[in-house]
Parts: C-alpha cells; sequence; structure tokens
C-alpha cells in the first residue's frame, strides 16, 4: 500500500508484547530448526511476462501491455526453481479496482477516482472469490486459468503463495463470485451506526463519501477525459478509510481507495470478543482452533477464514497477510489455526513492522513468518548505503535469537526501492554482500523479488508510480526482467553480461542455502570478535559462522565498493571447541565460486587463517 511505512505504526488495540523467558528461548530455538531453507520468489504477476516496451505514462493496457497467467510456461518455472526457490508468490491475483472495460462479462467499472493507477492496486482487492481479468487470455475463464497455473507450479516442484488483504477491501467491493451461503461484505450492516459488532464496516452516519483533495496537480489517469473521472464517488452513509481515518473526506495520502474491515474493535479501542488465555503463546495451533469453537466471534472473522479456506481448497500453499498488526492478533489465531487444520504445512508470511509484537503475532497469532524489514533490512540497507555499520548486525540477530526462524529476510519487494535505483544504492552490485548476509544468517527464508537477480533499477515514472520502485499501480514492462525473459524463451538471452553475472551470484547463493545443511544449523557472530583482535578488520566487513554436525562454514562479506582487505581472520575459541577441532591445520575453500582457498592453523584452541577480500564480495568458506 502506498504511504505503508509513514503510518506503519497505526494500529487498532493490539496485545502488549507477552515476556520471553530464558526457558522459552531455548524450547523455540530448538523446535525452529529445519532440515531445510526456503526460499521465496515474489512475482508480480500482471508484470512478469509482459513483453510490451513502450511504457508510456498513463499507458493503457493496450499500449503497455500487460503478462499473463499462461506466461509463467513450464520453462519460466523450471528456470524459477533453479534459481534456487521453493516458493513463488504470485503478487496481484486476486480481483483488485482497475479501468478497464469487463462489463461484457458482468464486471462493473471501477471509478478512477477511487483507483490508484490505471492498473490498480493489488492491494483494493474487488472480489476476493475469483482473479484478476487482466491476468487471463480469456477474462470470462479467468478461474479456471489460476487454477491451472496452480497446477502447472506444482508439478514443477514449487508451491503456491498468493495475498489475502485483511484490513481493507476496496471502496466498491461487489463479490459476484461468492459461493453459495456467502453474503456479501456489508450486505447486513446496520449502516445507521458507527460500530456494530458484527457490521463487516466502520460508518460515519450523516456524511456522504467525499473524493480526497489531490495533491501535486494530480489528476485520475494523467487528465484522460474519461467518464467517472469526475471527482466523485457515491458512498452513504461514508466508510472509514482503510488505514483507518475516519474523515468522510480522507486526506489524499490516506488509503482512500479502500475501506477498513471490523474486527470487533470498538472505536474506543476496546474489544468485543473473547481473548485469548494466559499461556496460549505456548499452545499449538490445534488447541487454538478448539479454543475458538462455538465462539462468538465478529462477521468478518468468519467471512476472512472462510476466503482463505476456498483458496487453500483450491491448491494455494501459503498465504501473505498484508499489514496484519492492523488486524487484531486474536482474528490470527482464528484464521491462521482454521488454515493449518487444513494445511498444517501451509506457509503463512505476514506484514508487520512493530518490533514490539514480533512475538505475538508469531506466538498467539500463529503466523510462521514475519518482516524482518525494521531490524535487519533497515540496518543493511544503510550499510549499502555506506552510513551504516555493520557491527549493528551482531546485536540484531541477537536480539532475535529465540524468534529467528520466523522472520523472513528480503532486500527487496514490491513496496521498497530497488537497489540499484540512485536513491538506494544505485548500483546493483552493492546488494551482493547484503543479500549474502540476508541469505545465510539464520534459519528463516530468504525473499527475492523478480527482477532483483539482474539488477532491475526501477527508472519508470508511469503515471501513479514512482521511479525507484517497480510500479503496482500502472501497466509497466520491466527492463532488465525482459531482457532475461528474451520474448518468453526465459533464457537470458538479451540479458548483458553484468546481468548474467548477477543472475548467476544470485543462483549459486540460493542453491547453496538449500543445499548446505550448515545453513539450518547453529549461528555464532565472529565480527564482534574480530573487531576488538584482528588488525585492519573494520565495520565494512561483517562475518559469521554456520555449523551442523556435518559442515562448518565462514561467511566473510566486504560491503565497501572501493577497498579490499586483508587480515588474518580468528576464529574465536568457543566456536573451535564447539567444531571439535584439535590443534593442527585445516583446509578452508570457498563454497561460492570456488576460487578462494586458504590454511586454517588452530593453536591453542584458536583458529586463524589469511584472507584477502575484494571490494563487494561474498566468500561463503567451508572448513574441511
Amino acid at each position: 500500500m502506498m504511504n505503508k511505512k509513514s503510518i506503519q505504526w497505526l494500529g487498532v488495540m493490539l496485545i502488549a508484547i507477552s515476556s520471553c523467558t530464558s526457558a522459552q528461548k531455548k524450547q523455540t530455538v530448538t523446535m525452529e530448526k529445519k532440515k531445510q531453507k526456503e526460499v521465496v520468489y515474489q512475482v508480480f504477476t500482471r508484470l512478469f511476462g509482459n513483453t510490451n516496451t513502450t511504457n508510456k505514462p498513463w499507458g493503457t493496457i493496450a499500449e503497455n501491455g500487460v503478462g499473463k497467467f499462461s506466461d509463467f510456461t513450464d520453462k519460466a518455472l523450471t528456470e524459477i526453481k533453479d534459481l534456487g526457490v521453493t516458493h513463488v508468490w504470485y503478487t496481484g491475483v486476486p480481483h483488485h479496482a482497475l479501468i478497464n472495460d469487463y462489463t461484457s462479462i458482468g464486471i462493473s467499472n471501477d471509478d478512477p477516482d477511487v483507483v490508484k493507477g490505471r492498473a490498480g492496486s493489488p492491494y483494493a482487492v474487488k472480489d476476493y472469490y475469483n482473479v484478476n481479468p487482466d491476468l487471463a487470455n480469456n477474462p470470462a475463464n479467468r478461474l479456471q486459468e489460476f487454477e491451472e497455473l496452480i497446477a502447472r507450479t506444482h508439478k514443477n516442484g514449487l508451491k503456491v503463495i498468493i495475498d489475502i488483504v485483511p484490513n481493507h477491501v476496496a471502496r466498491k467491493y461487489e463479490g459476484k463470485n461468492n459461493p453459495a451461503g456467502v453474503q456479501d461484505f456489508g450486505a447486513t450492516d446496520n449502516k445507521n451506526v458507527e460500530y456494530d459488532k458484527n457490521n463487516n464496516f466502520y460508518y460515519i452516519p450523516g456524511q456522504n463519501f467525499e473524493v480526497p483533495i489531490a495533491h501535486n496537480n494530480y489528476k485520475p489517469l494523467g487528465g484522460e477525459n474519461y467518464v467517472l473521472a469526475d471527482g466523485k464517488f457515491e458512498e452513504i452513509p461514508a466508510k472509514w478509510t482503510g488505514n483507518g481515518s475516519r474523515l468522510a473526506r480522507p486526506d489524499f495520502n490516506d488509503w482512500y481507495e479502500t475501506v477498513k474491515i471490523n474486527y470487533g474493535i470498538r472505536p474506543d479501542g476496546s474489544k468485543d470478543f473473547d481473548e485469548l488465555p494466559q499461556g496460549f503463546d505456548q499452545k499449538d495451533y490445534k488447541e487454538h482452533f478448539a479454543f475458538w469453537q462455538g465462539k462468538d466471534v465478529p462477521s468478518s472473522w468468519i467471512k476472512f477464514r472462510d476466503i482463505a479456506l476456498y483458496w487453500t481448497a483450491k491448491g494455494v500453499d501459503g498465504f501473505r497477510f498484508d499489514m496484519a498488526e492492523m488486524v487484531p492478533v486474536e482474528f490470527w489465531s482464528f484464521m491462521n489455526s482454521s488454515i493449518k487444520m487444513k494445511n498444517p504445512n501451509a506457509f503463512l508470511l505476514a506484514e508487520v513492522y512493530n518490533p514490539q509484537l514480533y512475538r505475538d503475532y508469531i506466538r498467539l497469532g500463529k503466523m510462521d513468518y514475519l518482516y524482518d524489514k525494521v531490524e535487519l533490512y533497515d540496518n543493511l540497507k544503510w550499510v549499502m548505503q555506506g552510513h551504516g555499520n555493520t557491527d549493528n548486525i551482531a546485536h540484531i540477530q541477537n536480539n532475535m535469537q529465540d524468534i529467528e526462524h520466523h522472520m523472513l529476510h528480503f532486500l527487496e519487494n514490491h513496496d521498497e526501492q530497488r537497489i540499484a535505483s540512485p536513491d538506494f544504492a544505485g548500483n546493483a552490485l552493492k546488494g551482493k554482500p547484503a543479500m549474502t548476509v540476508s541469505a545465510t544468517i539464520s534459519t528463516s527464508p530468504t525473499l527475492i523479488y523478480f527482477g532483483q537477480e539482474v539488477g532491475e533499477p526501477g527508472a519508470e515514472n508511469l503515471g501513479f508510480g514512482s521511479a525507484t520502485r517497480t510500479s503496482i499501480f500502472d501497466y509497466v514492462g520491466v527492463p532488465s526482467h525482459q531482457r532475461w525473459m528474451n520474448d518468453k524463451k526465459f533464457d537470458g538471452g538479451q540479458s548483458t553480461p553484468e546481468e548474467k553475472s548477477l543472475r548467476d551470484f544470485h543462483k549459486r547463493l540460493l542453491n547453496l542455502t538449500l543445499t548446505n545443511p550448515a545453513f539450518v544449523g547453529e549461528f555464532k557472530d565472529i565480527h564482534l570478535h574480530n573487531r576488538q583482535n584482528t588488525e585492519f578488520y573494520n565495520h565494512r566487513v561483517y562475518s559469521f559462522v554456520r555449523w551442523n554436525k556435518n559442515e562448518r562454514v565462514v561467511v566473510l562479506t566486504n560491503f565497501d565498493a572501493n577497498d579490499w582487505f586483508a587480515f588474518d581472520l580468528q576464529i574465536p575459541a568457543d566456536v573451535i571447541k564447539a567444531w571439535g577441532l584439535a590443534d593442527g591445520t585445516y583446509k578452508v575453500t570457498d563454497l561460492l565460486y570456488k576460487q578462494f582457498a586458504s590454511d586454517l592453523t588452530v593453536k591453542h584452541g584458536v583458529g586463524k587463517f589469511r584472507v584477502r577480500i575484494e571490494p563487494l564480495e561474498s566468500l561463503i568458506l567451508r572448513v574441511e
């Protein structure tokens, strides 16, 4: 959603953070050890297969093109899997508000005054029981085409994730495809009151909705003469806006294209539902599921649970939950335990930005994974930009010790700036050491955003979307990705040598995390030890070790784009003891490119080996 980060602390009265004892930490870490890492490839579905290079600002679907479900061919999916991927997050699948005419198949036209961009925000969902008609070769047959994509993805050894946006829906939500017995959002609401437990929306009685006053001379569709672009949208009475604004005329920076869902949180912030008993942070999903049986829960809880189970039944393997912290944690206990009862292996990922809420959303809300944005991502971004310090990474990981497996790592996604954009790092190569750290420092999943692997800079201004991020609001082609796609051959045939090299790096790195068991084993920071004890080792370098009973790995990265460093890297005595190494000499070889080798000398229980690391180089070293 636009402007998320500026209001990421906004929410509706959530449970305070639970304390975490040492015993809980030990139990959690022990339970979390996995046999294999997971890697999520986030793809903006309507952009992936688009070969059109026009990129006209405010261009129509005919002018700028659009990708289709069918573009994910067996070849495309094979290449995604071979990159080192286990899950594909198909972003923008549920039918959302957009500016295109599908009235011939019974879909009403959307109003540009409450749609961001021409292609529309994927987070303003219009019908949860069907998919975006833009993505289908035959829009009338769009659901079957998506079901075929699910089957094709599974056939190629990958799992499917889609979005569910529980906090808000499009202002003009119309459930034209509801299963039998499912009533539409708001169908039975009492609109004469601001709040009722079983209302799906919050209302502003006696006031009609007014379109926000635009900023910076903004005009819908770039000022195109369009019949519905008249500065008006009928909503009587007005509803609260998606980000919680209670104004009948929300601000232009509010999520004015959406309306907020009511989960039984009264306007004063108090709760109109049962709370989880003390100790439920240690209960499994089956006990959470049992707790909610027979409870009187708000209507919206049931509606979203049924939506999730509908897609689960169609073979969707997991969900990414948008702005989950704006929805009460008790609902997530209800929702996620219901999903897990149908699919215990479901991949449940939540967008949560408040570190004080992390443990509640994992332990009480039964989330599998949360974004590690405010901690690791933000720090890595500062380091990549040249004004951060790698010393902070060790403290972050130490503070996350009890939940490290649950904190999904990323450097790009649809909300964040592209690494290669001038406002971020200005050079895709600066992402290499950060990606190495992000992908190998914990047992958590790694997320990579399509185009990141070939250094896409997101340089286009297409309309509502602005440069530095690939627009999620406009019809757009993604140039670096299109060169790799090579007219749907998916072979990198038009990629530059630099793009090919960067993709090769990501492929080596991600596959290594999937195949080397050290990366689901133990972790120990050795950076701070070397900062104190090793000459010429500085804050532009970062190092740590990973191991299990069969593998011992040293990860060393250089974030500096200009300088190389040479030093005698030390392996502290506690690590040498944990590795069971006696005094002597051991071979050290690089697993990424097989070009570096050195000898680790262990003397008096402390290890040391000579290393030179080049600008922006990453070394993943096996101790044999």
